[in-house]
């Protein structure tokens, strides 16, 4: 079978999906890979690193998509609503699609998708377990955002980080507040601290103090209790505004007293809570700085703009969407390392084999046939559950 691996066509974004490193293993499963011209130039992979690991060089984007059985993208149509319909007349069906497709978006997105007839997969589905931890790209990704937060928030803030003692006295060190403890989180602590800052952390879930005390990071306890905080896959679940409300009566004097706030509260398919307002931001020292890592879902912080860096009461508000895209050689080997993993699982002797059985396989196929096919998905779009069918080759026609 040909793996294809067209070059991004998002606005800016450098990231690729197959890495040379990972080629050696899928040429061993029986696939060869069919790269775009140009497709790794910029995250630091040239075309010459993948044609000496074996890969072929195609000609054209056209040839890619004509040729490849299976399609592997970063951003394909859905997480891409830039540019990614563009690539949906060249899909086909019985094809197969890997990367991010933003299944909890839009419904008629998804439709056009389904109407291409190929066998998608989503990798926001993956399941949260412990054989599927090495096909997890959210998490991939959420580690390079939540190290690249307190990167950018330390570059920006016009005070550095660490304590100095020095001959012209001492520097008190910086402090940092994260709001949100998943994956972005905790890397955010972790990094906050390499780099000397004093570190604290919030979240709802009271599992995660055990995770910021490991890292050396100080858990601030509000006294209030959220009703099922975590969903079974270990997302924070969506809570009511009376206790969003208390939350933040509480939530701002830990604010104001921080020099950062890195804020990464995200509820799957749903808006991102408040958890900053503009009063709380008013209260900051000026030259603050706030990181909101879920701007591209309405922020966590009131003033943030998604994709835009904006100045509200002397504070500085990053809104950076896409801060996995901002260190793209290591964000692609991650994903990469996920998406070959991933191919591993489903390729048998040179051949995709799907095994409705395998909860991995099952619950990240989103689309089949001309339909929309993912159980969770329907679910929450509304859409009445698929009669029970038998078991068939997500690529078969």
């Amino acid at each position: 079978m040909i793996v294809g691996v067209p070059r991004e066509t998002y606005p800016g974004e450098r990231r690729v999906a197959l890495v040379p490193a990972v080629l050696a293993n899928l040429a061993k499963a029986g696939l060869q890979v069919l790269v775009e011209p140009g497709a790794g130039a910029a995250a630091g992979y040239p075309d010459t690193e993948y044609s000496d690991k074996g890969a072929k060089i195609a000609a054209s984007r056209a040839e890619v998509f004509a040729q490849a059985e299976i399609i592997t993208q970063v951003l394909c149509d859905g997480a891409n609503d830039k540019t990614g319909q563009a690539d949906l007349p060249m899909l086909r069906r019985g094809q197969i699609l890997v990367g991010f497709l933003r299944p909890l978006g839009s419904f008629e997105i998804l439709q056009e998708l389904a109407a291409t007839g190929v066998s998608s997969f989503a990798v926001e589905l993956m399941p949260r377990t412990t054989r599927a931890q090495s096909m997890d790209a959210l998490s991939s990704m959420a580690t390079m955002s939540g190290y690249k937060a307190v990167i950018l928030a330390a570059d920006t803030l016009p005070r550095i980080f660490p304590m100095l003692t020095t001959a012209a006295g001492t520097i008190t060190p910086g402090r940092v507040l994260i709001i949100g403890v998943g994956v972005a989180g905790l890397q955010a602590i972790a990094t906050a601290r390499r780099l000397g800052a004093v570190t604290s952390a919030y979240d709802m879930r009271p599992a995660a103090k055990e995770q910021v005390l490991s890292l050396g990071g100080r858990f601030v306890e509000l006294p209030i209790e959220a009703e099922d905080a975590q969903d079974a896959r270990g997302y924070g679940t969506a809570q009511g505004e009376e206790f969003y409300g208390k939350q933040r009566d509480l939530l701002g004097d830990a604010v104001a007293a921080n020099d950062v706030v890195v804020t990464a509260a995200v509820i799957p398919g749903k808006k991102a809570p408040i958890l900053v307002t503009k009063e709380m931001v008013a209260r900051m020292l000026p030259g603050s700085v706030i990181v909101d890592l879920a701007a591209e879902r309405g922020g966590n912080c009131e003033l943030t703009r998604a994709g835009e860096t904006v100045v509200e009461h002397g504070v500085t508000i990053i809104g950076e969407t896409n801060l996995a895209g901002t260190v793209p050689y290591h964000a692609s080997q991650m994903y990469a390392r996920n998406l070959s993993a991933f191919l591993l699982n489903m390729v048998k002797d040179g051949k995709f084999q799907f095994n409705e059985a395998d909860e991995i396989h099952r619950e990240t196929l989103l689309t089949r046939d001309g339909e929309i096919v993912n159980a969770r998905v329907r679910e929450f779009l509304g859409l009445p559950a698929l009669a029970a069918a038998e078991p068939k080759g997500a690529g078969s026609e």
